[in-house]
């Protein structure tokens, strides 16, 4: 999988633009820049922005590729960012330690999704937020992005389950038009999460 992600962003093009993602720029609206993580992050659109907002930013992903392309991105918009080369299963940080753990179409095998949510939400702080933007199972029927297999599309029900221990939970699924480089184009579904620890 990591050959895929390297494939993907070795070329000069952003796969997903330089842009942010639309609903995390609605939602850093609403909250004070404190410690952030994205896993998952690819070529570092989502973090570099949080950054240049004055959030303190950390990122993953197993692809090089992507961890080069954002701290290109990092340069070019003069902000910092600390990137890790590492995937779901291997990456670790302090517990209780950030105050907003992101999730932009970070999307995982079934059969370690709960798993993976949980150990990501053990680095979030009593009381820190939780913002997940991922692609519905509906997608599937789409040509605009996102896995190619339902198993790893999202349900509702099975996200209700991965964070039913957070507060403030809201949990919406609809349709948006994405406009994110040249691999997310056209109407998607999506599931939205806002929630606290």
């Amino acid at each position: 999988m990591n050959d895929f992600w390297n494939k993907r962003y070795c070329t000069k093009e952003f796969a997903y633009g330089e842009s942010p993602n639309q609903f995390l720029v609605e939602e850093l609206k609403k909250l004070k820049p404190e410690k952030i993580l994205f896993p998952a992050e690819g070529e570092g659109r989502n973090a570099v922005y949080a950054a240049t907002l004055g959030w303190e930013v950390t990122a993953f992903d197993p692809s090089r590729e992507g961890k080069k392309k954002a701290e290109l991105l990092a340069a070019k918009h003069n902000s910092k960012i600390d990137y890790q080369i590492a995937g779901y299963q291997d990456v670790t940080f302090p517990p209780d330690y950030f105050d907003c753990l992101v999730l932009i179409f970070a999307h995982m095998p079934p059969d370690k999704r709960n798993e993976y949510h949980q150990k990501l939400l053990g680095f979030l702080k009593p009381g820190g937020r939780l913002l997940v933007e991922g692609f519905a199972k509906e997608q599937i029927e789409k040509n605009t992005g996102g896995p190619q297999h339902v198993d790893m599309l999202f349900s509702k029900e099975e996200l209700q389950t991965d964070f039913s221990n957070l507060s403030e939970i809201t949990i919406l699924e609809k349709e948006t038009s994405l406009d994110e480089g040249p691999f997310h184009q056209g109407i998607a579904s999506v599931i939205r999460i806002t929630g606290k620890k």
